[in-house]
């Protein structure tokens, strides 16, 4: 497929250009123009990088690329030897921040809430098909100590609990990476319980004040999901090449 096409794709199907972000989303660095064999991930990391030269990859499609607002804008060091690889090697690299956290099927709050079998049933912004977060349900009512050990189990990693609410959760305010802010929200929208990827210390204090359970589950953890998913569909819809490669990342 054209590269410039399977932008075109990936734009109109993750709603790329509706929403606002910290950084340009699509084709952010330009490789060969036929695109058949792609590598997904979470972060364009050198060592992410290096699979996908390993792999003669033409593309990778990644959740977290460059061009941060607010970052140094001098291509040297770390930054000058991730663009070589990516120019020398002819690779397209395609980056998809909040488009691929919010997309209702494929994006990773959608398939983090499929991962711990809730149902979503709105965005943390009411009404908002393209809410940042989600609100959703658990099956029934858990303790927070047995939802927490649920998200431990399903990630693999050992989670951060604050038990600050009721006795038992059902409604879930969840948002992947690093939107330990968002409790607030969560809390507005009678959240009992706030599941996101980081936590600041001001974070523990929010969640004792406004009487709401929180989780931290891992940045990397929680964002595993969207890019694998969405490399699936490409290769039903399209037919491409695209295997999904996991750097592990503790944060």
């Amino acid at each position: 497929m054209n590269n410039y096409k399977l932008e075109t794709y990936l734009n109109t199907l993750l709603s790329a250009k509706k929403i606002k972000d910290y950084c340009p989303n699509g084709l952010q660095i330009e490789g060969k123009t036929e695109v058949k064999k792609i590598i997904t991930g979470v972060t364009a990391s050198m060592e992410l990088i290096e699979k996908a030269i390993d792999y003669k990859a033409d593309a990778l499609l990644v959740h977290h690329g460059y061009f941060w607002k607010g970052e140094n804008e001098k291509v040297i060091g770390m930054k000058r030897n991730r663009f070589k690889a990516l120019l020398s090697h002819d690779i397209n690299l395609y980056a998809y921040h909040l488009p691929l956290d919010v997309h209702p099927t494929l994006g990773n709050n959608a398939q983090l809430a499929q991962l711990l079998n809730l149902d979503i049933i709105d965005g943390l912004s009411a009404g908002d098909p393209l809410s940042i977060g989600n609100i959703a349900t658990t099956k029934a009512p858990i303790s927070a100590a047995d939802f927490a050990k649920l998200v431990s189990d399903k990630l693999n990693r050992q989670v951060l609990l604050e038990a600050a609410g009721p006795e038992y959760v059902n409604r879930i305010g969840l948002c992947t990476g690093g939107a330990q802010d968002y409790i607030e929200q969560a809390h507005a929208r009678d959240a009992d319980l706030y599941i996101t990827g980081e936590v600041s210390e001001r974070t523990i204090h929010s969640a004792r004040e406004l009487g709401i359970h929180f989780i931290s589950a891992g940045h990397h953890a929680t964002e595993r999901y969207g890019a694998k998913a969405l490399g699936e569909y490409l290769i039903t819809e399209l037919g491409l090449d695209v295997t999904f490669v996991d750097i592990d990342n503790p944060a």
